[in-house]
């Protein structure tokens, strides 16, 4: 017969909770044998900052696993190792992909933006004299054949070109905007927040659906400038007017004041022979009378993030002076690879080597031939693909409403998509489809050719595996 223990009113003391931890050492030895690269301080740092997430965690309930924690852990130190600017395949038919880094740039390009980064370049010398100055020569230079300009500024954004040409142009006094003009766009944008910040004071003019040339012109105040807004991603349609470019820089002329205007798009070339709406140029605006042109660089442009300001040389070199200016100017990154962009345009070869013309250029026929290669191809391995007719879109507040034709691939259809659509976006590369009428698609407009090797492996590999 056992013996009873004495009941003494107290329980055996149970294991504290906090024992599952494990040690900062243990982690660190784990993540290094997985491959981790970070040492010293810095896999301490991030091994300690886990570890007490973890505490946290337990200490409002939460059951604690030692091996659990572990991998937890050691999986945020390998996170580090992954670059989350990676490659990926945009296989969303969405061209101007705005969450998706906007415009790929040409081979070129990158080539010459690469080799800026990695090297000493004359950005602000000549190296004929060896005087200081000449930051924006090449672009101006470039820019004055293509569109007319009579100079060119270029800074990080289009919505940097328009806050420092308001500041610079009418701080303390008032610019006219139609009301229908007055918009939101991407990010909360709105024109009249960057009003209020450039300190320049809106003056609404016209209606919501009509607006004509004299409103601009009886607009009350000490008015510095009226301003011409690209509406980016709507339409207005049915009972509406919108003066032209023409009568409106002929209006601004009579009130004495420059014409601004916000294009957004940065078109240098027209989009009507691709089925699409004409899109304003950014010649077409600065022959018809617009004194100072703000467009983006990584919209039809096809080149990297930049925004563009050109037009009146005596307005530009107001806007250069500006001590906004440097804080917002384009680095030599920028300028290398605008330049670089602006010489397709010059050579006439932009609808061939500019990603973004190269998509939206592409005929429905060719984007079938490759649909076909890529089920045939990966049918023998016994994995069945369909084909689609879709639609695609320009996007990046461009042409809004505008469609093209085009052609996918259907991956599957019905329960699970959004599970394999998420196991897409995880691959190596990632890639990017889009799910519509309950199924899900990669549009091959917006994947260029030389892609096809890497989306077919990607989708063989995922499409080959179990689901998750």
């Amino acid at each position: 017969m056992t013996a009873q223990q004495p009941d003494n009113g107290t329980a055996a003391p149970s294991a504290s909770p906090f024992a599952a931890l494990p040690s900062v050492t243990a982690v660190a030895d784990a993540a290094i044998r997985r491959g981790a690269s970070a040492r010293g301080e810095a896999l301490t740092r991030i091994i300690a900052r886990e570890l007490a997430r973890e505490r946290d965690a337990i200490a409002g309930g939460a059951a604690g696993d030692r091996e659990e924690i572990t991998e937890r852990a050691v999986h945020a130190v390998l996170a580090l190792d992954v670059p989350r600017l990676r490659p990926l395949l945009n296989g969303t038919g969405v061209v101007i992909h705005t969450n998706l880094a906007r415009a790929p740039v040409s081979t070129e390009t990158a080539a010459a933006m690469a080799d800026a980064a990695a090297n000493a370049v004359a950005l602000e010398l000549d190296p004929l004299t060896n005087a200081r100055g000449g930051r924006m020569s090449e672009i101006r230079a470039l820019l004055a054949l293509l569109t007319g300009a009579e100079s060119v500024l270029v800074v990080n954004n289009c919505a940097a070109a328009l806050l420092l040409t308001l500041s610079a142009v009418a701080s303390g006094r008032a610019v006219a905007v139609s009301r229908g003009e007055a918009v939101e766009i991407g990010g909360g944008f709105r024109i009249p927040d960057v009003m209020r910040q450039s300190g320049a004071a809106l003056a609404e003019v016209g209606t919501t659906n009509r607006t004509y040339a004299e409103d601009y012109e009886r607009a009350p105040g000490d008015v510095a400038a009226f301003l011409k807004v690209h509406l980016s991603n709507f339409k207005v349609s049915g009972f509406t007017h919108v003066p032209s470019v023409v009568d409106l820089a002929t209006a601004a002329r009579r009130r004495g004041v420059p014409l601004l205007e916000d294009l957004g798009s940065g078109a240098l070339i027209d989009t009507a022979p691709f089925g699409l709406d004409p899109e304003p140029t950014v010649r077409h605006s600065i022959e018809q009378g617009v004194d100072v042109v703000m467009f983006s660089g990584d919209k039809l442009l096809g080149g990297p993030q930049a925004g563009v300001i050109a037009g009146r040389a005596d307005l530009i070199a107001l806007i250069e002076r500006h001590p906004l200016a440097r804080a917002v100017r384009a680095d030599k990154t920028t300028l290398a690879g605008i330049a670089a962009t602006l010489r397709h345009y010059l050579r006439g070869e932009a609808v061939e080597k500019i990603p973004v013309w190269r998509m939206i250029s592409a005929e429905p026929s060719a984007l079938r031939v490759r649909a076909e290669r890529l089920c045939a191809e990966l049918g023998r391995d016994g994995i069945a693909l369909g084909i689609a007719e879709v639609q695609s879109t320009v996007g990046g507040g461009t042409l809004p409403g505008e469609t093209q034709p085009s052609v996918a691939v259907e991956l599957a259809s019905g329960p699970g998509i959004d599970q394999l659509a998420a196991r897409l976006r995880v691959g190596t590369p990632g890639v990017f489809g889009r799910i519509e009428q309950d199924r899900l698609v990669v549009d091959l407009r917006t994947i260029l050719p030389e892609q096809d090797v890497a989306l077919a492996d990607a989708l063989r590999t995922t499409l080959g595996s179990p689901t998750a």
